[in-house]
């Protein structure tokens, strides 16, 4: 059952019911699967209403009844909702349904319970920059009160014209029970703002507060005249404002901290687009994102608004079949937007790409930053850690602080206690907004107290329990070398025989698919790009491509807390490669039911899961040098070196540990040919040979393995 608001109004003529049937709806009803999701239902005249504590009102239309069921259906062919009622005449549960999927909530009281939504007003404007474009924004308020309040903004791309009241206590519902002026601003060159929209605008060469130069222009001098512009027209605040986003709105909010208005006082970059070369959302270790950057780039510049789409076919059919992925660009219509032809342009970390990386000036802490990132986040892991890693080296005032979680990209806006088919036990986002995120805002632009975060608060996962640490890597990590070692077997204990390797061919005609097929288009109806990186990896263990090395089953937690680095010692037959390290946890095999102290059973649908924890690609011709790409010397054996990101992972006693090597996963990366070629994504169809790769015993993952406490 989703947090979405409803309104049942139930025609009593459709339903042939009294106003004593209505009442015997009345109550409260927990959602089985998301039981932090309780639906309050209203008896209001002639009509119900349904409610949470995060959702705002939507009618719904009778339809049908019988003496077992009454059936309803939101506007805009919207979900059906269909209660129950038993052989007494009591209504003892709700079902949604909707594009074949169907959520049940028990009926737990007959006492419902309001939520506790403030009403906002809200104001449309147009905001001066300093070379006369005007950014659109919504401002909203509470009504409630006329006490000086601070403003919270957001600025994004992706258009602000659904910022509502009902909005803003839906998405922000417990800053917005707390009170806030919010802001949404378009920027510049999207939906209702003026101006030119430049993917990740480069940051001008100074910042002078006073300066009208158009030249002098950028999301950060944006925000700068924005803050200004509130300060003076906005009546009734307090002087201080703070930004928050997720994804590029978190790179927005990171360019508020750069040279900001002095009434910043706090930022939340969350999942923040960084440096979409090296480890964000374009490209990897300089492996190309080739479907979700034809996608994103699809959606994001071929109209002023958001205009994401779908395929016709799987995606793994459809880059295939295109070849390179000029040529998948030539295909798809995209070779005159500007970030496309940036690609094709700039395959290499060169001046394009550093000019759009935000760590470069992270050299000092100028306001207070909350970080926040998840683990399997599919579209902007880095970015967060990295912000982190470069700026608390500069925080001389305890001001900077990371939060990281069990979740996909942004999924901790949500009421949840899932992640595909894993279940946490607690509904995480909540935790995290409630106890975390609310408090650093109220501490900071409020002077509440109520905010005692040390530098990092983790949720770690296989114990499921919220951690929090003095460092990052937490001090008491010890780092030990899991070796992949002979006999695909994986230790500890360092092999004795360097020169033993394993071994697979790979072919660029059939690469291994990053998730199950079909792979629909990144954002459309129905796709699993969301919870991918959670998907089972048992498809790919056993694929001629694949090499595995599976530990033996343990006897002992081993805990994993920090950062994962893969040490590869390899070589290729080509001139060119890919290598992909996949760290795994694999569940016990029902009935295998001895799994640890206290533990007794096995959940089905986690029977012989093979989860990642921690993965990566690196492309082979940045050994060396991100900007002066070179080929791999045939059948020579070479050290790759790099960071599969942060874990806080419990690898339970009757689990096993595995390590997964391969060199295709695709289509989300485009297909290194295996050749060397000055582009890669203009390669010729004869540029794509098979490759016999090797993995040599030396090779190892580097785990920050926690003490025992």
């Amino acid at each position: 059952m989703s947090g979405v608001a409803l309104v049942l109004i139930l025609s009593v003529s459709a339903l042939a019911a009294s106003q004593g049937d209505l009442d015997r709806f009345v109550g409260q009803y927990r959602d089985v699967d998301e039981p932090d999701i309780v639906l309050s239902v209203f008896h209001t005249g002639d009509h119900l209403t349904i409610e949470t504590a995060r959702s705002a009102a939507t009618g719904l239309k009778a339809e049908a009844a019988t003496d077992s069921e009454a059936k309803f259906k939101a506007p805009d062919n919207g979900p059906e909702f269909v209660f129950t009622i038993n052989a007494a005449g009591d209504v003892t549960e709700v079902r949604r349904e909707e594009q074949g999927a169907a959520a049940y909530a028990t009926k737990i009281s007959a006492t419902p319970e309001h939520n506790h939504f403030r009403h906002y007003n809200r104001e449309e404007v147009m905001i001066p920059m300093r070379d006369g474009v005007k950014l659109h924004a919504i401002i909203l308020r509470p009504t409630d009160t006329k006490e000086p309040l601070p403003f919270l903004m957001q600025r994004t791309p992706y258009g602000v014209e659904g910022s509502t009241s009902d909005s803003i206590n839906e998405e922000y519902t417990e800053l917005a029970r707390s009170g806030y002026i919010f802001v949404m601003e378009d920027i510049r060159g999207r939906y209702e703002s003026e101006g030119q929209f430049v993917m990740m605008r480069p940051l001008a060469v100074h910042h002078d507060p006073n300066s009208a130069d158009s030249r002098d222009v950028d999301e950060s001098t944006d925000t700068y005249d924005t803050v200004a512009w509130l300060l003076k027209h906005v009546p009734s605040n307090n002087g201080r404002l703070g930004v928050l986003g997720v994804s590029y709105p978190g790179f927005l909010a990171t360019e508020a901290g750069i040279d900001p208005n002095p009434a910043v006082k706090a930022i939340s970059p969350q999942a923040p687009m960084t440096d979409v070369w090296l480890g964000d959302d374009f490209f990897h270790n300089g492996a190309f994102r080739q479907s979700y950057g034809y996608d994103y780039v699809l959606g994001m510049e071929s109209s002023k608004k958001a205009t994401f789409g779908k395929l016709d076919e799987d995606a793994y059919t459809y880059f295939l079949n295109a070849g390179s992925a000029a040529a998948a660009g030539k295909k798809g219509g995209l070779t005159e937007l500007p970030t496309w032809k940036a690609f094709l342009k700039n395959p290499t970390y060169d001046a394009y790409w550093r000019a759009r990386a935000v760590q470069p000036h992270l050299t000092s802490v100028t306001v207070p930053t909350l970080e926040v990132g998840g683990y399997w986040d599919q579209e902007d892991m880095w970015g967060p850690q990295e912000q982190f890693a470069m700026l608390k080296p500069h925080d001389t005032k305890h001001e900077v602080f990371m939060v990281l979680g069990p979740w996909d990209h942004g999924q901790w806006v949500h009421t949840t206690r899932h992640l595909g088919v894993l279940n946490f036990g607690s509904a995480t986002g909540d935790t995290f907004r409630q106890r975390i995120e609310a408090p650093f805002f109220a501490y900071y632009l409020k002077g509440q107290p109520g905010f005692a975060l040390k530098d990092v608060a983790s949720f770690q996962t296989g114990s499921d329990r919220w951690m929090r640490y003095d460092a990052w890597p937490p001090k008491d990590t010890v780092e030990r070398d899991l070796y992949l070692g002979a006999g695909h077997m994986l230790s500890f204990a360092k092999p004795k025989d360097d020169g033993a390797y394993a071994q697979y061919v790979s072919d660029p005609a059939h690469p291994v698919n990053y998730r199950k097929r079909p792979i629909q288009a990144t954002y459309a109806p129905g796709s699993k790009w969301y919870t991918w990186l959670a998907e089972d990896q048992r498809p790919y263990d056993r694929r001629p491509d694949v090499a595995v090395w599976t530990s033996r089953v343990l006897t002992h937690d081993v805990t994993v807390t920090g950062n994962v680095i893969a040490d590869l010692f390899a070589s290729t037959s080509g001139t060119d490669s890919d290598w992909i390290v996949k760290l795994i946890d694999v569940y016990p095999t029902a009935p295998d039911v001895a799994c640890a102290p206290g533990q007794s059973t096995v959940i089905p649908a986690m029977s012989g899961y093979q989860l990642m924890i921690a993965e990566e690609i690196f492309r082979g011709r940045y050994r060396e040098s991100f900007e002066h790409p070179e080929a791999i010397p045939a059948n020579k054996v070479e050290e790759y070196k790099y960071s599969l990101h942060a874990a806080d992972h419990v690898f339970k006693a009757g689990h096993r540990i595995m390590v997964q090597v391969q060199s295709t996963w695709f289509p989300l990366y485009d297909r290194n040919p295996q050749t060397f070629v000055p582009n890669i994504m203009t390669a010729k169809p004869q540029d794509y040979v098979k490759a016999t790769q090797r993995i040599y015993a030396g090779s190892h993952l580097e785990l920050p393995v926690a003490e025992a406490r």
